[in-house]
């Protein structure tokens, strides 16, 4: 009778330690996770996103990334994008984010949308979310939205007479969504629009930014990598953005650190570290078991204002001290 104890026992105290052990498996399971980048490995955003999202998923997950390089490359994407599901098919992933507006475009409508039920999110897309039919039962994720209107009021503290404000953008699909974001806002905006221009090529943006100065007292310049050079060849950004600054001959808004950097005047940039960190966080709850209708778009919030001391002096502004207190002052960089 008592053996029979015994091994009652011993097999319930089994059956519980296997449980334990089983539930102690799942806990440290690491999830797989594809990230798609639209644009290349070395660009600006895509180097923050990574690390935003690195810091968040690092410890619970094994990341494979997968870049589409469509800034310089626009017409590859497709190829690129069926690369991508190809990766997809092979790593079979618990999880996706795929980041800008190429990779939902290329990648996660033609290949994904309706034809998987693991959590998707997306990061740093400018378009409408109903463009790509998004939200689903599986997709969420956090829009990207310039700060136009905040980088112009900047602008305003420096140099209080600006009354007027140009825009340049290269032509291509994000041109035309960041277009409805100025052309939806325009209204709130300190400065008057007198227009948006979208060059195909470097010799194209310093005729238009020559023809600008005429009637604006700043340009606006965001998403112009890409733009052809004399060669024939997509151009980097730091082989195109002073030429453009030179050509405009007044203040300069850029949309990025680095355009503050290359001789911009100021920016209040967003940041991709909260797109990245945002579709992290919440990618990771949706493979916990939280379900996506629980996980409602959003929209980036953060901004971080950049003014470049080196045109403050070129251009001899004056500005009260208290402006300069909650902004990051850099130089021009060679």
């Amino acid at each position: 009778m008592l053996r029979c104890k015994l091994c009652g026992l011993a097999i319930v105290m089994g059956i519980l330690l296997f449980g334990l052990c089983s539930a102690e498996a799942e806990e440290n399971r690491k999830f797989k996770v594809l990230v798609v980048f639209s644009y290349e490995d070395i660009h600006q955003n895509t180097i923050n996103c990574k690390k935003s999202i690195e810091l968040v998923l690092g410890n619970f997950c094994e990341i494979r990334y997968f870049f589409m390089n469509t800034k310089m490359d626009f017409n590859g994407g497709p190829e690129k994008a069926r690369q991508a599901y190809a990766l997809y098919q092979e790593f079979q992933p618990d999880g996706v984010i795929a980041t800008e507006d190429d990779a939902q475009s290329m990648f996660v409508v033609p290949y994904l949308k309706d034809k998987v039920k693991i959590p998707i999110m997306f990061c740093g897309v400018n378009a409408e979310p109903e463009k790509y039919g998004y939200p689903t039962s599986n997709i969420s994720g956090i829009l990207e939205r310039l700060h136009i209107r905040e980088s112009l009021t900047l602008l305003q503290q420096l140099i209080p007479s600006v009354k007027t404000a140009g825009f340049m953008l290269k032509e291509s699909p994000v041109a035309v969504f960041i277009s409805s974001q100025i052309n939806k806002e325009a209204n709130t905006y300190s400065a008057v629009s007198v227009g948006v221009t979208y060059p195909k090529t470097l010799k194209e943006a310093v005729a238009m930014a020559d023809e600008l100065k005429k009637t604006a007292d700043v340009l606006y310049i965001t998403a112009l990598p890409g733009l052809i050079g004399e060669d024939g060849k997509p151009l980097e950004e730091k082989e195109m953005y002073k030429t453009i600054i030179s050509a405009f001959g007044k203040p300069v808004i850029g949309d990025a650190e680095y355009h503050v950097r290359l001789g911009a005047l100021c920016s209040v940039v967003q940041q991709m570290q909260e797109q990245g960190e945002v579709a992290a966080r919440m990618l990771l709850k949706a493979m916990n078991g939280t379900p996506v209708s629980q996980l409602p778009l959003t929209q980036n919030k953060q901004g971080r204002a950049f003014v470049n001391a080196t045109v403050l002096k070129a251009l001899e502004i004056k500005v009260d001290p208290n402006v300069l207190t909650s902004v990051k002052l850099v130089k021009t960089e060679e």
